[in-house]
């Protein structure tokens, strides 16, 4: 599902306009990453949650020459499903 079809799905099930459910989708999503880039976890109950990952750095191969290259350390996202969510998917 891309952003605009989330932002059709909103506008259908709320009886919003699609102007106004762009607002609301592009609301929560700078919500959670203003969250995140706090260093928050975000949890939505039923759904899952949201944190941050931190990665050390690390020598890494440049695939090319075979060189050693050392790749910087980094924070990324990381999502855990919630347990309602992994048993919709799982269910038979």
């Amino acid at each position: 599902m891309t952003k605009a079809e989330l932002v059709e799905e909103v506008s259908k099930v709320s009886d919003l306009t699609r102007k106004h459910s762009e607002v609301i989708v592009e609301a929560v999503f700078s919500s959670i990453i203003d969250a995140l880039q706090k260093g928050d976890k975000i949890e939505l109950r039923g759904f899952g949650s949201f944190r941050i990952r931190s990665r050390g750095s690390r020598t890494g191969r440049n695939p090319k020459t075979g060189a050693g290259v050392l790749v910087p350390a980094k924070r990324v996202p990381h999502f855990k499903p919630g347990k309602e969510l992994r048993e919709l998917i799982n269910r038979p």
